[in-house]
């Protein structure tokens, strides 16, 4: 009775240990799906880190020179010196 209740025992042991892997809170599939979403994730922070880079940078020559002020008035507002002539030039 004994030798035939511990193989009963560990198969079931087995069984629950299965289950738990494909089915459980730290299954296979589940830790696949937060693999893909921090994989995700890591790339939207990234773009907005380099997004913060940018902007960080920009700030920094806004308050530190007129030189980008100049280029932001040229290139976004059109805007020339007096006696400067304005020639766009669009490579084919």
């Amino acid at each position: 009775m004994v030798s035939r209740l511990v193989p009963v025992v560990l198969l079931a042991l087995l069984a629950a240990l299965h289950a738990q892997l494909w089915l459980g809170r730290g299954s296979i599939p589940r830790v696949q799906e937060m693999q893909r979403q921090l994989a995700t994730q890591t790339a939207a922070n990234d773009q907005a880190r380099q997004a913060n880079e940018r902007l960080n940078s920009e700030v920094h020559d806004l308050k530190e020179g007129l030189d980008m002020v100049e280029e932001k008035a040229r290139s976004e507002l059109g805007m020339v010196k007096p006696n400067e002539v304005y020639v766009q030039y669009t490579p084919r």
